[in-house]
């Protein structure tokens, strides 16, 4: 139901146009904190996205989890590059839902019987010229 849902397309274009390729900076109550392991510093922690207030610190190393919203949206599987498909897709969503309802009150309400030529019901059932 998550591919089948218009707000799936409209919530991913946003989020890829308004937040990729941006900088995270973690607030002080943000960040985590641990001693590095005797004789090293705190550099030995491979980073994909986070990144280490102080790589050469000895003492307490100050990590943050995330540095680019590009990890983020990664794991919610958005990507800038599919922009232009998402705002494609919702526009055939829409486009799609204007013509069914369309469609369907054509179906439901418009009157498909034969009408004899001349004669014209009135809102008492009587025609004209009776």
């Amino acid at each position: 139901m998550y591919y089948l849902s218009p707000f799936t397309y409209l919530i991913n274009a946003v989020l890829s146009v308004g937040l990729s390729h941006t900088q995270v900076h973690c607030a002080d109550i943000e960040l985590l904190s641990f001693q590095p392991t005797n004789g090293t510093t705190c550099g030995y922690i491979s980073t994909r996205g986070e990144y280490l207030v102080d790589g050469q610190a000895t003492g307490e190393c100050q990590y943050c989890p995330i540095g680019e919203t590009d990890v983020y949206l990664e794991f919610l599987k958005i990507r800038y590059g599919g922009r232009w498909r998402n705002l494609g897709l919702l526009w055939a969503y829409t486009v799609f839902n204007a013509l069914a309802a369309v469609g369907v009150h054509w179906l439901a309400r418009v009157p498909k019987g034969s009408k004899k030529a001349g004669r014209v019901e009135t809102v008492e059932g009587k025609g004209k010229g009776e």
